[in-house]
C-alpha cells in the first residue's frame, strides 16, 4: 500500500490532507457542527464540545526490538483500550491551542521541527508546562528517505540536541517528516539515543479523520495532527473519534519502555 505523505504546515499543499491515506484509507467527518477556529479564540462554546474519558489505564510498557536500529511502529501494540494523539511541525502558534490542550486533561506528544519553533520556542514551553511531551521530527522537515549518514545525522540528532536545550529534556522518539524512512533512518535514530520512530494509523485535517483501517480508532492507535490554522477543529475531532470508539488519550511514551 503506498503510504500517505504527511504535509508540513508550510507545505504548498498543507491547507488540504493527504488523500485516504492510502487505497484502504477512508474518511469520517468526525464533528461536523463545529466552526473554524480563530486565533485567539477558546470560548466556552468551544471548550464545552471536549468530550469527558475515564481515566487512562496504567500503562503496560510494550517490547521493543533488540538490535542495532529504532523500532518503527505506526500503532502501540496493545489490547488497552487507549489513543495517542501526535501533532507535528509548530509552523502555526494559536492561543486556543493552549487552551485546549489544557482544558482537555489529556496527553498529547508533539514532534517539532526546529525551524518551525524558532520564532517562539516558548510558545512550546506553555504547552510543555499543560503536560504536552516534546519529541523530534528534524530540523529542517527535510525529507530522510535515501539522503545520506552525515545528513540524517545533522537532522536526527541535531534536532534533538536542539530541542534538549531549548526544554530540558532530550527527546526518546522521533517521526521522520511525510512519514518518510529507510533503513538509514531508523539505525541513525537509535544511534542518535531515541528509542523508536513512529507513523500513524489516523490523520486529522479541517476536523476530518482519515482512516488507514476500517471507519473507527482502534486500541493503540496512533492518530497524526498539526499545529494549523484550523487547530480547535482537528483536536477537538481527534477527540471525539477516541471517545466514539470507547477509547482514552494515554500519553505515548508511558509505553515505551
Amino acid at each position: 500500500m503506498t503510504q500517505p505523505r504527511e504535509l508540513a504546515d508550510d507545505d504548498p499543499g498543507s491547507p488540504g490532507q493527504p488523500p485516504g491515506n492510502g487505497p484502504l484509507g477512508s474518511t469520517a467527518p468526525t464533528a461536523p457542527q463545529l466552526p473554524a477556529a480563530r486565533p485567539g479564540t477558546g470560548g466556552a462554546d468551544v471548550l464545552a464540545r471536549i468530550p469527558a474519558f475515564p481515566p487512562a489505564p496504567p500503562a503496560v510498557k510494550i517490547e521493543l526490538p533488540q538490535g542495532p536500529t529504532a523500532a518503527w511502529l505506526s500503532r502501540i501494540p496493545t489490547t488497552q483500550k487507549v489513543a495517542f494523539i501526535t501533532i507535528d511541525d509548530g509552523w502555526t502558534k494559536q492561543p486556543e491551542a493552549i487552551s485546549l490542550i489544557r482544558a482537555a486533561h489529556v496527553p498529547v506528544t508533539l514532534f517539532l521541527t526546529m525551524n518551525a519553533i524558532r520564532s517562539d520556542p516558548g510558545y512550546f514551553k506553555e504547552l510543555q508546562a499543560a503536560g504536552a511531551v516534546i519529541e523530534a521530527h528534524t530540523i529542517t522537515h527535510a525529507d530522510l528517505r535515501g539522503k545520506s549518514p552525515d545528513f540524517q545525522r545533522r537532522e536526527i540528532c541535531g534536532s534533538a540536541d536542539q530541542l534538549s536545550a531549548i526544554y530540558g529534556r532530550r527527546p526518546v522518539l522521533f517521526r521522520p517528516p511525510f512519514g518518510n524512512k529507510d533503513p538509514m533512518t531508523l539505525q541513525v535514530t537509535h544511534e542518535c539515543g531515541m528509542r523508536a520512530a513512529f507513523f500513524w494509523k489516523e490523520t486529522v485535517d479541517k476536523g476530518v479523520v482519515r482512516f488507514q483501517e476500517g471507519h473507527t480508532v482502534l486500541p493503540g492507535d496512533i492518530i497524526l495532527m498539526h499545529f494549523r490554522p484550523a487547530f480547535a477543529d482537528d483536536f477537538l475531532a481527534a477527540l471525539q473519534a477516541i471517545h466514539d470508539a470507547g477509547l482514552t488519550p494515554a500519553l505515548l511514551e508511558d509505553y515505551i519502555p
